[in-house]
């Protein structure tokens, strides 16, 4: 379902030339081109694929039951709804910030200048198979999602050359995080045939196969510089998968010239919710909208009443969680020590 932008070559060229000024020139001292407020920008654009956490609308004009285009998602956020999962910014949003970079456009939204700090491939209930996620209908799996950002960047190499492109991709950002729905919306799921298929260790090898390969797309792409967030769940099925010392490790070796990061996502949520009031909060066990279990059993429903004290919850529905949440994982994952990233952080990688 690609859709491809509309706007003129002038516009086009003029917008990536842009971005190769910023990145030559603006190394050093104050950005070129950058917003009044703003940091200096850290890196040319970042580039996001991903599911519901960091969906920011792609999933808007799809016939799909995964969606958040209504209220209340969106009721913190400037402009109200847009997609994202959340009451406000998502996790991506404030890394976007703190590099220096303007929120990143949904791919099925950006167009001209809008595209020239990144953009935002993620579709709620994807994954790393494609099978993953069908009891929601449409989405856009990881695979697509690549096969999304190659549009992209083939139109900006018909414009400015290929050189270029890739001296301007390997100083990007790809935030990449992908993996949950493999679990929570396929193996899982009693629907599904994969788990009569594989037992745990042999689904996790299949997804850490299939993403080392979807991973080596982008880097044969000219993606260099890499985020990986792990998977929230802890148990069995799961533990697997993604892990620091292998994966990780091994990207890195085989890749030359890449630089893989792993963000600890289960620790960081083990943390949370062992010293939550030490982070300013007081609501663990339910969600701020949602009806059934522990008040989140299902995402928000349109127009339904949120909680008032949203920055005091953990979680925004059954499965997300608030800004608050995203804005203190997002300045974790930038600034943190190596029990949260390994082997270095946000910010450290932006600089190498």
């Amino acid at each position: 379902m690609a859709i491809f932008f509309k706007y003129s070559s002038f516009l086009f060229l003029f917008s990536v030339l842009l971005m190769i000024i910023r990145v030559v020139v603006g190394q050093d001292g104050d950005p070129v081109g950058a917003e009044a407020g703003r940091r200096r920008e850290m890196v040319p654009a970042m580039f996001i694929f991903g599911d519901s956490l960091i969906d920011n609308g792609n999933n808007n004009n799809l016939p799909s039951f995964a969606k958040a285009n209504y209220y209340p998602y969106g009721i913190d956020f400037n402009g109200g709804p847009t997609g994202r999962f959340s009451n406000g910014y998502t996790m991506v949003d404030e890394i976007a910030e703190l590099l220096g970079l303007p929120l990143i456009p949904a791919y099925s939204e950006a167009s001209g200048e809008q595209m020239l700090h990144g953009v935002n491939y993620a579709s709620a209930a994807a994954g790393i198979l494609d099978i993953t996620g069908r009891n929601f209908v449409g989405r856009i799996p990881f695979g697509q999602q690549i096969r999304n950002f190659q549009n992209t960047l083939d139109q900006i190499t018909d414009n400015l050359g290929a050189n270029d492109v890739a001296n301007a991709l390997a100083r990007c950002i790809f935030f990449v995080g992908m993996g949950s729905n493999d679990y929570l919306n396929n193996y899982l799921m009693p629907n599904y045939p994969t788990r009569n298929q594989y037992n745990p260790q042999q689904y996790a090898d299949l997804l850490v196969q299939q993403y080392t390969q979807q991973l080596t797309s982008l880097y044969n792409l000219g993606a260099r510089k890499f985020v990986l967030p792990g998977i929230r769940e802890n148990g069995m099925h799961s533990k697997h998968f993604v892990t620091k010392p292998t994966m990780i490790n091994n990207l890195n070796a085989n890749l030359p010239g890449s630089r893989f990061i792993y963000i600890d996502v289960a620790h960081l949520f083990e943390d949370l919710l062992t010293n939550y009031r030490s982070y300013g909060f007081s609501v663990i066990d339910r969600g701020c909208c949602g009806i059934g279990r522990n008040g989140g059993q299902i995402t928000c429903l349109p127009f339904q009443t949120p909680c008032a004290n949203r920055d005091q919850y953990v979680f925004w529905d059954a499965f997300h969680p608030t800004e608050a949440v995203n804005i203190l994982f997002g300045r974790k994952a930038f600034y943190g020590d190596q029990s949260v990233v390994y082997p270095m952080n946000i910010q450290q990688l932006a600089t190498v």
